[in-house]
C-alpha cells in the first residue's frame, strides 16, 4: 500500500471527505506533497510533477522562491505578528500604488474572499443601497451574496432574460437573493435591461474581467464600457475581482481597459505564497473605511490583516514580478496555446483555448462556450472526458487546475512548455472516444 492511500486513511477519519479543500481531492486519493521547488512538486511515494497550478494561481514564482524563502525566514525571527503597525505594511501600499495609480489607498486582509466581502460591504456603506449586480456563473469567493447564481442550473436558473438569483448553499436567506441582480457575461443589452429594473438600488456591479467558472473569455471593451457608462448615470459603483487576473498583466486586467473600476479586489499572487487579499480603489471611497474621516462608516480589522510574513512575501513577489517577467510568462503562456491547438489538430479533436496574458483554459471543444450556460452544459456533457483528461496529466506528470486551466510561473522555460505540449497530444488520443457534442 503506498504511503498516499495510508495517509488517506487516516485522513477521512477526521477530515470530512479526508480533505480540507475539495480541489484537491483525487481518485483514489489525493496527492499528498513532501516537497516543492520551482515548477517541481514531489509527492511522499516520490513521484514528481510540473505544477502548472501553482496552488490555484497564487504562486508566481513557483514554489519555495529563494528570495520569499530568505525574506521570510529573517521576519520569522522577529516575530509573525503584532497588534502594532509594521514599515513593511507601508512599503507594500506605496509599491501597488506606484505599479497602478488607481489603487489610490489599499487595505489588506486575509484572502480573496475577504477581500470581495469587504469591497461589497464597502460598496453598499459608500451608495446607501443593498443589491449588488454579478454575472451569471461568476465566482468571487465564499460570502454568501458573492456566491449566488455561482453554479446555478436549468432547474433554477431560469429566463436568459431575467436570471433567477439561485443559492449556492441550501438554505441561504430569501434575503440575501433578493439583494443580488444576476445578467449574462459579455451580453450588454440584456444586462442594460435587467440593470435598468433595479437602477435606484444598485450599489455596485461585481465584475472579473476573465471569469474562470464561466468561460474564462475575457470582457470584451464594449461590455465594460457599458457597465461603466451605466454606472456613472445611476450613481453606484464598478467592482473589479482581480484576485486571480492580477497575474495576466502589469497592472492587472484593467491594464487592457480604458475605463476603470471604482474598486478591485486582489489576493492570490499578491501574498507570494502566504495568505492574503486586498480591497483597493479611489480615496474617496476608501475613506469610509478611515475611523478619523467624516466619511466612516464600516469598521473593518482582522487579527492577521497586514501581518508581517504576507506583507513581506507579497512585497518580494510583486518586486520580482517586473514587467519583463510578465512579458515572459506572457509568451510562455502564447506558445503553449498554440503547441496545445497543434496537438489538438494532430490528434483530430476539436479543442479551443480561452484566456488572457499568463493564464489558459483548455476546452475539448470548438469554439468555447461564450456564457456560463454554455459552460455548464459542455461541462455537464463532458464529465467522463474532463476527468479522464485531468487524471492522464497527472498520471504523466502535470498538475493543472481541475477545469483543465494552465497558470505557468516565471521560473518556467519553454522545455516544460513542451513537455505539457506532448502530455496534452497524449491526453487527447486518449480522451477522443469520450468527447460528447453538448451544443
Amino acid at each position: 500500500m503506498s504511503k498516499g492511500s495510508i495517509l488517506y486513511q487516516r485522513a477521512v477519519q477526521v477530515l470530512p471527505g479526508g480533505v480540507s479543500r475539495n480541489l484537491v481531492l483525487r481518485d483514489p486519493h489525493p496527492v499528498y506533497v513532501a516537497r516543492a521547488q520551482g515548477f517541481t512538486v514531489e509527492d511522499i511515494d516520490g513521484k514528481k510533477y510540473i505544477d502548472f497550478s501553482n496552488n490555484v494561481a497564487s504562486l508566481i514564482h513557483g514554489h519555495a522562491y529563494p528570495p520569499i524563502v530568505e525574506a521570510v525566514s529573517e521576519q520569522l525571527k522577529k516575530g509573525t505578528a503584532y497588534m502594532l503597525g509594521t514599515e513593511i505594511e507601508i512599503e507594500y501600499a506605496e509599491l501597488l500604488h506606484n505599479r497602478v495609480p488607481q489603487f489610490e489607498q489599499i487595505r489588506f486582509v486575509n484572502s480573496g474572499s475577504e477581500a470581495v466581502m469587504a469591497m461589497i460591504k464597502a460598496a453598499r456603506a459608500y451608495t446607501h443601497r443593498p443589491i449588488i449586480a454579478k454575472a451569471e456563473g461568476a465566482y468571487h469567493g465564499s460570502f454568501d451574496t458573492a456566491e449566488v447564481s455561482q453554479d446555478p442550473t436549468p432547474e433554477n436558473w431560469g429566463n436568459y432574460n431575467n436570471p433567477r438569483s439561485a443559492p449556492h448553499v441550501p438554505g441561504t436567506p430569501d434575503g440575501v437573493l433578493q439583494n443580488v441582480v444576476v445578467f449574462p457575461f459579455n451580453d450588454v443589452q440584456t444586462t442594460i435591461n435587467i440593470l435598468n429594473k433595479y437602477k435606484d438600488r444598485i450599489a455596485a456591479i461585481l465584475i472579473d474581467p476573465v471569469p474562470h467558472r464561466i468561460s474564462m473569455v475575457p470582457a470584451n471593451r464594449e461590455f465594460i464600457y457599458a457597465l461603466y457608462d451605466w454606472t456613472r448615470a445611476h450613481n453606484c459603483l464598478l467592482c473589479f475581482d482581480e484576485v486571480v487576473t492580477f497575474r495576466s498583466a502589469y497592472g492587472g486586467a484593467q491594464e487592457k481597459y480604458p475605463v476603470k473600476p471604482d474598486l478591485t479586489s486582489l489576493g492570490k499572487i499578491i501574498g507570494g505564497g502566504f495568505p492574503i487579499g486586498a480591497l483597493t480603489g479611489r480615496k474617496e471611497i476608501m475613506d469610509i473605511l478611515n475611523p478619523r474621516s467624516t466619511n466612516y462608516r464600516y469598521a473593518l480589522s482582522g487579527t492577521f490583516s497586514a501581518n508581517p510574513i504576507s506583507m513581506t512575501a507579497g512585497k518580494i513577489a510583486m518586486e520580482h514580478y517586473t514587467q519583463e517577467k510578465v512579458d515572459y510568462v506572457t509568451a510562455l503562456t502564447e506558445k503553449a496555446k498554440k503547441q496545445v491547438l497543434e496537438a489538438s489538430k494532430i490528434a483530430g479533436v476539436p479543442a479551443s483555448v480561452t484566456g488572457m496574458g499568463t493564464f489558459f483554459r483548455l476546452f475539448l471543444t470548438s469554439p468555447s462556450p461564450q456564457h456560463y450556460r454554455e459552460t455548464y452544459l459542455y461541462e455537464q456533457a463532458n464529465k467522463a472526458a474532463i476527468k479522464a483528461a485531468l487524471d492522464y496529466l497527472y498520471d504523466h506528470g502535470i498538475i493543472a487546475i481541475n477545469s483543465l486551466t494552465f497558470m505557468p510561473s516565471t521560473v518556467m522555460t519553454e522545455k516544460e512548455i513542451d513537455i505539457l505540449s506532448e502530455v496534452i497530444l497524449g491526453m487527447f488520443k486518449h480522451v477522443k472516444p469520450l468527447i460528447k457534442e453538448w451544443r
